[in-house]
């Protein structure tokens, strides 16, 4: 019996994938290209030319081509999962005006469109008013209309990343819903546009003509072109499946798709989710994203640096184990392990907030990182411990808030992400979660997750309760250790969840004298 395989294209914020994967969740093939393309003008600032990503897309599906033994004719589907929140403005003849904004980009806009009256007075009086004014400076539509107006009004189309990548396979405008996360008019409820009077219309300079078709989750929406498949390989004619987010992918390649099992994303941004049907904001406020399974919403929680802090710990304190990694042929980060493994669980009493980037409400604009306790024991082991520590502590927090405004407790934790691979994390966050933390049969879960929406779109699988129970399965699972765990609850409890509070006059403090996080 012949075998059916499944193409998705993971273009990540490091690097595209193009992965193989067949009806039960293995991964055949892969192929990866590292983004070494991004630019920043100007301090804070992070964009990437959009050929650039094309071209990445390009040359990592044709590396694999020259090495899988998949035959192109069992291949049933192509699907394509991004990163989140990268903005392009194309002109009428569908080419770039300007460099994509990148997600970690940090330019706001100085001024902003201004709202009706009745919308001030509302978010006013709700308290809503400062997070819809950091709404509208973060909205790169507003930064480019403001400083480069020439520009924007040559922009016949606004695209997120994904649907940029959709246009160039399918030659049509068309995006997942389940893929809209950034500052754009989109009702994260009723999953589609806003209607024509909500505020997002007076806050950003966007008209609807600019927005793609939006479609659900795992929607056929055309066919490889013969332009396209000469480019990539891909054989011409191959059905195109809309994708999600890569975090959403995550989500469902982790198989959670039930409020009680919680899916850590250690990443760049290291997340929690949860996947409900009903539209729940875990922070008031702030709406849930819609998952990649169409009707339902992932309840996420952002630590915006997450495992970012790694790579600084790395580039900051970590020169002898590169230099030991290059010499065994190993990655820095496996030789970290070693280090976190001379340290007592709570680091001797070092403790690290890790909010390394200020967020809207919980932490607020005014928020920086903090790391007390330091005394002489205290060498960099400790401090790559804390800052492990610090993640989950974390995580566990954002774990409780999800559950108050849920109603449904957390039983189970899938960690996802670059640092799921990491054995001192993955224990870490067992002990401090106390929970079993389980860790997926393979690493590329977003990917996996845009391959079971094409399973399911193309009738492969019946569902996606079949497409978790067939394409998904536990690794390896890390039970806690009671005695650390009683260790961790009682500094959680007792020093971590006081930080913030007792920090945040500091902060804004801090922020007035050096105007450093800018005010809104």
């Amino acid at each position: 019996m012949n075998k059916t395989y499944l193409l998705a294209i993971d273009n990540g914020t490091q690097s595209v994938r193009a992965l193989l994967f067949d009806l039960q969740g293995n991964l055949v093939d892969k192929a990866q290209v590292n983004i070494d393309s991004y630019q920043s003008p100007e301090p804070g600032w992070k964009e990437n030319d959009p050929e650039a990503f094309w071209q990445s897309l390009c040359q990592a599906c044709q590396q694999l081509w020259a090495h899988t033994s998949v035959p192109k004719s069992a291949i049933a589907g192509v699907v394509i999962t991004t990163q989140r929140a990268t903005t392009i403005a194309l002109d009428r003849q569908g080419q770039p005006l300007r460099p994509a904004i990148i997600w970690l980009d940090q330019r706001r806009a100085d001024s902003t469109p201004k709202l009706k009256w009745w919308w001030e007075v509302a978010f006013r009086a709700i308290g809503m008013r400062d997070t819809v004014h950091h709404f509208q400076r973060e909205a790169e539509a507003n930064w480019i209309a403001q400083n480069q107006p020439e520009l924007w009004a040559k922009t016949d189309k606004y695209l997120l990343l994904s649907g940029y990548l959709n246009y160039r396979f399918t030659g049509r405008f068309v995006d997942s819903i389940a893929s809209q996360v950034g500052y754009i008019p989109f009702d994260y409820k009723k999953g589609c546009w806003a209607a024509p009077r909500d505020w997002k219309w007076q806050a950003m300079p966007i008209k609807p003509s600019m927005l793609p078709e939006l479609v659900p989750a795992g929607t056929i929406i055309g066919h490889v072109s013969a332009q396209v498949a000469l480019s990539t390989g891909i054989p011409e004619g191959l059905t195109v499946i809309a994708g999600a987010a890569d975090k959403a992918c995550e989500v469902i390649g982790a198989g959670c798709l039930t409020p009680e099992i919680a899916c850590l994303s250690y990443g760049t941004t290291a997340t929690i989710n949860t996947t409900t049907p009903r539209y729940l904001e875990a922070t008031p406020f702030i709406p849930p994203y819609q998952a990649a399974v169409p009707g339902h919403y992932n309840t996420e929680i952002q630590i915006t640096r997450g495992f970012w802090m790694v790579s600084w710990f790395k580039e900051q304190f970590g020169l002898h184990e590169q230099q030991i990694a290059l010499q065994r042929g190993v990655t820095p980060e496996s030789l970290f392990d070693e280090l976190v493994s001379n340290v007592p669980p709570g680091a001797q009493g070092l403790m690290l907030q890790p909010f390394w980037n200020p967020g809207i409400k919980v932490p607020g604009p005014e928020a920086k990182g903090a790391i007390i306790g330091f005394g002489d024991v205290h060498k960099r082991a400790h401090l790559y411990r804390a800052i492990l520590e610090g993640l989950a502590y974390a995580l566990r927090e954002a774990k409780e808030r999800i559950e108050r405004r849920g109603g449904t407790r957390i039983s189970k934790v899938r960690v996802s992400g670059g640092g799921s691979q990491s054995d001192a994390a993955m224990q870490i966050t067992a002990n401090i979660f106390n929970l079993p933390c389980e860790r997926p049969h393979l690493y590329e879960t977003s990917g996996l997750g845009a391959a079971m929406l094409a399973a399911v779109a193309l009738e492969l699988h019946p569902d996606f309760a079949t497409a978790v129970r067939e394409m998904t399965r536990i690794g390896q699972v890390f039970q806690p250790e009671p005695a650390h765990a009683r260790t961790y609850d009682q500094l959680y409890r007792r020093v971590y969840c006081r930080m913030y509070q007792r920090l945040q006059p500091l902060y804004r403090d801090i922020r007035e004298i050096t105007g450093y996080p800018a005010p809104d």
